[in-house]
């Protein structure tokens, strides 16, 4: 007869080992945040146990999503969620760990975390179909509106502050950018990224949330300072952060902006994709850019759908100032580095006076990166005649960040008004060269070290189309290197940047 230690002993190792008695987690999971416009924003969990494998759908605003290849092991769950993304198949891998009837979810490696709480245990009910869209037809060409003939130049609240921007935080940083030597180097809008916007009135007209009593007064406070004032909104019924966009009001959110004093619209696709079928993403941008157009109001416009369905192809035609080319920038060496050197080099001819490719806003100052690496994002950015959009706190900065933001040789070479975006010349391994023209005959040329330690980086004249000698001026150092023949090679650190300008 087996002794009772024995059958303990034999019992706990089937409850570990068995897939049949893996946790049932077979139930509805809820996360649910009160946003601060009163609005509820949620995300569901419909999950089904078979004993180690798990299926059912991930529910949110963008509708049902099936999960396959679910796992369970032991408190830890694993799926992965396949979406169509404007065209293409795109994987998400979550991973979530079980403690009892709270479940903390992650998407990706780098994903923010929610945590959802099991308000059933029912089996799932069958997905809702996805809802029809909006099919537009094409749209005629919107005009220029003869604005940005330089890329764009100043602050947004979003990588800073998010939600936590104000009426009182918008007039403090345009009192920083009055007198800190911002506005004097040419940073002069001002723009209020997500969050601001209240409900609508009977009318239909947008009104702002408490947070910004009088959009017009404040308006006119930042145009006092010799300052432009900024906005942003969705073309779809929601914008990012879930608040009220402008699906179906663009006419006449338009006209509002405008009466406010509106100088700069950000437009961000995020919901939009509920509503639309994604084919028409020109012919919807072209909406607002017509109603720009009419406001009464010289507005430039920002096109932010990330670069999807070749957005620099016809973001010009849509009337855009500026398109954005990738998704969000965050603040750290591989986001800005991999956006700025691996995501960029194709996108030149597409840029010019009017019509600039947008690789998301400065990080500059915000404490992820070196020193040294915040002046290779910003050596770069210059180079590819990106809006310059700075995004940390403007009223408290150090000398070697404001030096930075405000290096007139660097910023020249930005502004300059060919408006030709630089190309990438040469790369080997973790050694880049970029060039880009400049009028007058001259080059400005950017010699990058991605790796890990100290190298030496070559630009070589016949790379760029340079056939005499050149006069070469250090845009960091503010140093005159001489005058060289055929090449030019410089000592640069782990993750930094020589910039030159080379005048024949």
């Amino acid at each position: 007869m087996i002794s009772m230690k024995k059958f303990l002993i034999a019992l706990c190792g089937v409850l570990l080992v068995h897939p049949l008695l893996a946790a049932d987690l077979t139930g509805h999971w809820l996360y649910s945040a009160q946003l601060p416009n009163g609005q509820t924003r949620e995300t569901s969990l419909w999950l089904k146990t078979d004993g180690d494998s798990l299926s059912g759908y991930l529910s949110n605003n963008q509708g049902d999503q099936a999960i396959t290849q679910g796992k369970i092991a032991g408190n830890s769950i694993s799926f992965e969620i396949v979406r169509d993304y404007f065209g293409e198949e795109r994987k998400t891998e979550y991973t979530a760990t079980v403690n009892g009837d709270e479940l903390v979810l992650r998407a990706g490696p780098n994903g923010r975390e929610m945590t959802l709480k099991r308000v059933s245990t029912e089996v799932p009910p069958p997905p809702r179909p996805a809802p029809e869209k909006i099919s537009l037809p094409p749209a005629a060409d919107v005009a220029y509106n003869g604005l940005a003939k330089t890329p764009p130049m100043g602050w947004n609240s979003w990588n800073k502050f998010r939600g936590e921007v104000s009426d009182k935080l918008v007039r403090e940083i345009a009192d920083a950018m009055a007198t800190n030597g911002m506005k004097t180097a040419g940073y002069v809008y001002v723009n209020i990224d997500d969050t601001w916007e209240g409900t609508r009135d009977e009318a239909g007209n947008i009104r702002t949330n408490e947070k910004f009593p009088d959009m017009k007064a404040l308006a006119e406070y930042v145009h006092s300072k010799g300052l432009k004032l900024g906005i942003y909104s969705s073309p779809g019924p929601k914008t990012c952060a879930g608040y009220e966009g402008s699906f179906k009001h663009e006419e006449q959110d338009a006209k509002t902006y405008a009466a406010w004093g509106i100088d700069y619209l950000k437009y961000d696709w995020c919901s939009a994709t509920q509503v639309y079928d994604y084919h028409s993403m020109p012919a919807v941008y072209a909406k607002m850019g017509e109603a720009l157009l009419h406001s009464g109001r010289s507005i430039v416009f920002s096109l932010c759908q990330y670069g999807v369905f070749k957005g620099p192809t016809w973001g010009e035609r849509v009337g855009g100032n500026l398109w954005r080319t990738t998704g969000d920038i965050s603040d750290s060496w591989k986001s800005m580095s991999h956006i700025g050197f691996d995501l960029q080099a194709d996108l030149f001819p597409y840029a010019g006076p009017g019509h600039w490719n947008d690789p998301d806003m400065l990080e500059v100052g915000n404490g992820g990166m070196t020193t040294t690496e915040y002046r290779t994002h910003m050596s770069l950015w210059s180079l590819l005649a990106a809006p310059l959009l700075a995004g940390n706190d403007l009223r408290n900065v150090s000398p070697e960040i404001m030096e930075i933001l405000t290096n007139k040789e660097v910023l020249a070479i930005d502004q300059d008004r060919l408006g030709k975006q630089a190309r990438r010349v040469s790369k080997d391994g973790d050694l880049e060269v970029w060039a880009r023209p400049l009028s007058g005959g001259a080059y400005a040329v950017g010699l990058f070290n991605r790796g890990d330690s100290e190298a030496k980086v070559t630009v070589h004249w016949s790379d760029i189309g340079l056939s005499k000698k050149a006069r070469v001026r250090d845009l960091w150092a503010h140093a005159d290197r001489g005058d060289v023949s055929d090449q030019f090679a410089a000592d640069v650190p782990s993750h930094g940047v020589v910039l030159v300008k080379l005048q024949p």
